[in-house]
């Protein structure tokens, strides 16, 4: 009887879904699907009921076990190493993908399928006895289709790859109208792929940009968690403005759509006696944001655990149409328990170099695609990243050099003004040449109030980090660990303390000195790829006007 409950229990139910992962077989009979009396369904934890039979028996009446997941073979893996595929000669494989193109001659046809892993498509030759090869005759294998294909590698006869795919099978998954489909041949401005968002990543910059995209954000985790932090989720609504701006999205259900065309009459908004929006009656009580900054969650955490980091989505409400500026950004945010400004320079220092190190060790194609298509030279800037030392020099000092160079700038040179993007790239691109540079120390009247104020009182313990192209990439200071400095910083900039009243608490309760910056991810894509506009470097942009997707 054991053994045969044994081999019951082993045949026991999950969700048959088309989810590739591997359910283990103890976990799978807690999670039988029940109908009671009510007809509701509930997800028990032990048996069926008083009434009904074991739950590896009802599992064995209700379904069958999940297959186990494997990981599949993609084109990266065949044609990435060092012999570009040549060691899989002789092998079986199936490619899953998309044709980029497909060319029929006499007696053999020539179909290039890209399934997004790299650049490089395979190249599958066909010939009238495979199976599926009326697909071919119908026209149905055209641009753009989905389509699987089985056969053997063998060592390649043209000069631009090392191995192609003898087809043995083919079939057309998803078809894609030659007349229509956007995506042609042709070079199409990156105007026009912005308004084909969804269809972009098939083409080579985009896939690139992605593929690259993606390895920057594993690099950020894999730096932060080899150095001991812990990644903390910052949450997106917030009642508090980080920087002091005012440029945010309001959050509220204070307007409901209840007609088709989206329009809302006004006067349904509740107002109090004095004619203002009455805030009591909204979701959370009160004004509420989608955030511009995950920092001031962040330093709670980092009171609690020393180092943790945030990376998340992050939104301003900037009415600007710029190559520089989004409405909607990823952020990564670092902070650090026990630490000051040079402990700042130093994390952001060495995070930098570490990502761009392993984009260009783990992207070699996709980097050597942006140095010949994109930007010419981008390897050897981002080498100097790597290998260079960061040089640092006070805010003061950078005004001086810009005043001193009689260099005309769009913008004026005075200290108390912030630094342009224009200076920013004048100061790492001429001066330094293109080594990347922290200005450090700016005026407290143009940085915003959680920073610590400097002994001079005119200045405070802020940093930016500039690199060449892109200016500042990265934006840190030690924040204020001084209740009655930080108390008083509100009051000057006119904000509202109880609004602040447990971010003033971590200063009444075991307050330390602490730093961190914060880098948007955008931009540090930008600066990786040479993808000028920043609308390229996010897969779906929001901007002023335009939501779309």
């Amino acid at each position: 009887m054991a053994g045969a409950a044994a081999a019951v229990t082993r045949r026991a139910v999950t969700l048959l879904l088309s989810s590739r992962f591997r359910t283990p077989a103890s976990r799978v009979s807690s999670l039988i699907p029940i109908v009671g009396a009510s007809n509701r369904r509930f997800l028990c934890a032990s048996s069926v009921s008083a009434r009904t039979a074991e739950p590896a028996e009802a599992a064995s009446q209700l379904g069958e076990t999940v297959k186990e997941f494997r990981k599949r073979f993609r084109i990266d893996e065949v044609k990435g190493g060092p012999d570009q595929g040549l060691d899989w000669v002789g092998k079986g494989l199936t490619v899953r993908g998309w044709v980029r193109t497909c060319r029929v001659q006499s007696s053999v046809t020539f179909i290039e399928v890209n399934d997004g892993s790299c650049l490089s498509n395979m190249q599958c030759v066909m010939t009238s006895d495979a199976e599926g090869y009326d697909q071919i005759e119908s026209g149905a294998v055209t641009t753009g289709a989905s389509i699987l294909i089985e056969g053997t590698v063998v060592p390649s006869q043209g000069a631009k790859q090392k191995i192609e795919l003898k087809v043995t099978r083919l079939v057309v998954i998803g078809r894609s109208d030659p007349t229509t489909y956007p995506i042609q041949k042709k070079r199409a401005t990156r105007e026009f792929l912005r308004s084909i968002a969804h269809l972009r990543p098939r083409t080579n910059t985009f896939s690139a940009v992605t593929r690259v995209r993606n390895a920057l954000a594993y690099a950020t985790h894999k730096f932060f968690q080899e150095n001991g932090f812990v990644w903390v989720s910052s949450p997106i609504i917030t009642a508090s403005d980080c920087e002091g701006a005012g440029e945010q999205f309001y959050v509220t259900t204070l307007i409901q759509n209840d007609t088709e065309d989206n329009n809302f009459n006004v006067s349904k908004i509740p107002t109090t006696k004095d004619g203002k929006i009455d805030w009591s009656q909204d979701f959370f009580g009160k004004p509420a944001f989608l955030t511009v900054s995950g920092q001031l969650n962040g330093e709670t955490y980092a009171c609690a655990l020393s180092d943790i980091y945030t990376f998340g989505p992050t939104f301003r409400a900037e009415n600007s149409n710029t190559s520089r500026h989004l409405a909607e950004f990823w952020m990564i945010e670092p902070e650090l328990a026990f630490a000051d400004l040079n402990d700042d320079m130093a994390c952001a220092t060495a995070y930098l170099q570490y990502v761009v190190k392993y984009v260009l060790e783990n992207c070699k194609e996709d980097m050597e695609f942006f140095n010949t298509w994109i930007e010419k030279g981008i390897i050897n800037r981002l080498n100097d990243v790597v290998e260079k030392s960061f040089v640092q020099l006070s805010y003061t000092d950078a005004i001086d050099l810009l005043v001193k160079s009689k260099k005309k700038f769009e913008f004026p040179v005075k200290w108390g003004l912030d630094l342009q993007s224009e200076h920013e790239r004048y100061i790492t691109e001429q001066v330094f040449g293109g080594s990347p540079v922290i200005i450090r120390d700016y005026p407290k009247e143009i940085k915003a109030f959680y920073m610590r104020q400097n002994d001079d009182e005119k200045t405070v313990a802020a940093m930016d980090l500039l690199v060449p192209r892109v200016g500042e990439l990265i934006g840190g200071s030690q924040r204020e660990e001084r209740l009655d400095y930080l108390e008083a910083r509100l009051e000057e900039l006119n904000l509202n303390k109880e609004s602040y009243w447990w971010y003033l608490d971590l200063r009444r309760f075991g307050s330390v000195p602490h730093a961190g910056f914060g880098l948007g991810f955008e931009r540090l894509v930008q600066f990786a790829t040479g993808i000028e506009n920043i609308r390229d470097a996010i897969p779906f942009p929001r901007t002023p006007g335009s939501a779309d997707f």
